[in-house]
C-alpha cells in the first residue's frame, strides 16, 4: 500500500492504488494534498474506483490530514499558504482556470520546498 493511502482512513484504503506512480514533491505533505486535490479535480494517484462522493469525501479527509501533519510542526506560515492554495485552487476551478491552479501549485511547491 502506497504512504498516503497507509496513513489515511481505513474506509479509504479499500481504495488505494498499490504502486502509485512517483511522488510528484517528495513530501508528504504536499503529495497528500495535491491527492485531495487530484480526487476533486483530477486524476489521483493513489486511489482508484470510487464514485464522485466518496471521491470529494476523500479529498477533503487528504487535505485535512496533509494540514494536520504540517500543523503538528508548528510552521503556522507553512499551514497558512496551504490553505491558502487549496482556496485559490477551488476558485481557479469554479472559474474554469484550471492552468491558474496548476500555476498557483508550482508557485506555492516552490515556496514550500526546502532550502538547499
Amino acid at each position: 500500500m502506497n504512504e498516503i493511502a497507509s496513513a489515511a482512513d481505513p474506509a479509504l484504503q479499500a481504495h488505494a492504488v498499490a504502486q502509485p506512480n512517483d511522488p510528484l514533491y517528495g513530501d508528504f505533505v504536499l503529495d497528500a494534498i495535491r491527492e485531495g486535490y487530484e480526487l476533486h479535480y483530477g486524476t489521483p494517484r493513489a486511489f482508484e474506483g470510487m464514485d464522485d462522493d466518496l471521491r470529494l469525501l476523500a479529498g477533503d479527509a487528504l487535505y485535512a490530514l496533509g494540514l494536520s501533519r504540517l500543523a503538528e510542526t508548528g510552521d503556522l506560515e507553512a499551514v497558512a499558504e496551504l490553505a491558502e492554495l487549496i482556496s485559490d485552487c477551488a476558485q481557479a476551478q469554479a472559474e474554469k482556470r484550471p492552468d491558474a491552479a496548476e500555476e498557483r501549485w508550482v508557485a506555492s511547491a516552490k515556496k514550500l520546498a526546502p532550502s538547499s
